[in-house]
């Protein structure tokens, strides 16, 4: 096992969690999403991406990944947090366009 390996099968959470690593067991993908991804609250644009990612992961349905540095600039903290055991510490935001069916619709952590 590399030293690499080993860092990553040991991850902590910002809370001293312990971040589980996708295995056969609960497998997880990430792939390039094909083309320009775009997505819309209420008709308006929110965020647009050449280089989003697509995350399949056992159990939960498929979800779009558009990098941070593409802005939500739309969103706004919902002071909500959530531990993961397979992504770690995760950060929701509403998109207050949206309203009450954009609540906790944009989650962030540090990395994948």
């Amino acid at each position: 096992m590399t030293d690499n390996v080993r860092s990553t099968t040991h991850a902590k959470s910002s809370t001293g969690k312990e971040i589980k690593i996708p295995g056969p067991d609960h497998p997880s993908t990430i792939s390039p999403a094909l083309g320009k991804v775009s997505v819309t609250v209420a008709g308006r644009i929110v965020t647009e991406s050449a280089q989003a990612l697509r995350l399949a992961e056992k159990g939960i349905r498929l979800f779009t990944i558009c990098p941070q540095r593409c802005g939500h600039v739309v969103a706004r903290s919902d002071q909500h947090y959530i531990y993961r055991p397979y992504k770690g510490d995760c950060t929701y935001y509403k998109i207050p366009i949206g309203g009450s069916k954009s609540e906790c619709a944009v989650w962030t952590k540090a990395t994948l």
